[in-house]
């Protein structure tokens, strides 16, 4: 215990001594201890090149959403509307301004229209007819206005079930159509689409894009990949065999009715940028017409099939595939990739399944 005591006090003496020595140099010498040496911080503004500065990001353009036409697009919603197609109806007014118009058969196999005006207000539309049970899947999509002169009160009844459309009747008084002198009844109920819109109750804004589109019409899917094609027949029904005429002077498809030219009460040709082709299974919907006549249905909600599309004057064949009743009709090529339109107006023939066809020229 003694020598480890003894030798603690001889380091500690060492140490002192080292104190002692460091201190009497710097008393002799009058110098302070020299710190030790700092670097220094500089701060540089950083340069960039002005030809590598950050690219900004792209302004993607505003469209129309049932035309893909780029233009500054009102937030009002779309307007869809029973127009009758029968000898007595043409021509009609109206539907050479529709965005988008559907034919579809109906009893006694009648073809009817529905036209959905969006990016064009025409001020005189029709005649307008009766709403039919396949309307609702191809109005709901749209989540706007569905204007109609009369239908059957069941029909009325499922229409007022919807929460994607708003009714506007003729027979409830709603929206101001009025009847034309210079047609006899019912083919004389028209309006205006401006006055519909007055109608539309608050909320209701703009559609959703129903087909896909290209940027422009050389980039759509049936002209890249499509195959030439000067003209499309269809029979619908024995009543109702409309054709389309690829017009390159008119950069359209051109529509004629059971071999005529089908033109509109302003005396022009309809035409359509894409034609597009549905094949759909016809079923009976359950509700009578006249006589006890079979009011048919078209199988659409939940459902895929055939299609046709026609585009620049080439067609291509395509698979349609629509969710339920308020979902978009979707358009594929047979891989099942997207399909895309050119922008412009397009015509959907909805081709019965069963005893429907059509060819291609």
């Amino acid at each position: 215990m003694q020598k480890k005591t003894a030798t603690v006090r001889s380091r500690q003496g060492a140490v002192a001594m080292i104190l002692a020595s460091v201190l009497a140099l710097t008393a002799c010498t009058g110098d302070e201890p020299t710190p030790a040496p700092t670097t220094p911080t500089v701060t540089t503004d950083a340069t960039v090149d002005p030809d590598k500065s950050a690219v900004p990001e792209p302004v993607l353009p505003t469209t129309w959403p049932l035309t893909g036409v780029e233009a500054e697009v009102a937030d009002r919603p779309a307007v869809a509307v029973k127009i009758e197609n029968t000898s007595a109806a043409r021509p009609q007014s109206g539907l050479e301004d529709a965005d988008v118009v559907w034919e579809t058969i109906v009893e006694f196999e009648v073809s009817r229209f529905i036209a959905v005006f969006h990016s064009q207000a025409p001020k005189e539309i029709g005649p307008i007819r009766s709403a039919r049970p396949m309307d609702i899947a191809i109005v709901e999509p749209l989540d706007g206005l569905f204007a109609f002169s009369g239908a059957q009160r069941r029909m009325v009844t499922r229409l007022g079930r919807s929460e994607h459309l708003q009714m506007i009747s003729n027979d409830a008084g709603d929206g101001g159509m009025y009847r034309v002198g210079t047609r006899a009844a019912p083919h004389n109920v028209y309006a205006s689409v401006p006055t519909f819109l007055k109608e539309a109750k608050k909320g209701l804004t703009a559609p959703a894009e129903q087909f896909g589109f290209a940027r422009s019409a050389d980039e759509a899917t049936a002209v890249t990949d499509g195959t030439k094609a000067g003209s499309i027949s269809l029979r619908l029904s024995a009543a109702s065999r409309p054709s389309w005429t690829w017009s390159a002077d008119h950069k359209a498809w051109l529509r004629f009715e059971n071999g005529a030219k089908h033109s509109a009460a302003s005396g022009k040709q309809l035409n359509a940028t894409n034609v597009v082709v549905i094949e759909a299974k016809q079923v009976d919907s359950g509700m009578d017409a006249q006589g006890g006549a079979m009011v048919p249905d078209y199988k659409l909600a939940g459902e895929r099939g055939k299609a046709l599309v026609a585009t620049g004057g080439k067609t291509i064949e395509a698979r349609w595939v629509k969710g339920g009743s308020a979902k978009p009709m979707r358009l594929e090529t047979v891989d099942g990739e997207e399909l895309t339109l050119a922008p412009g107006n397009t015509w959907v023939e909805l081709v019965p399944a069963q005893s429907g066809s059509y060819s291609v020229d």
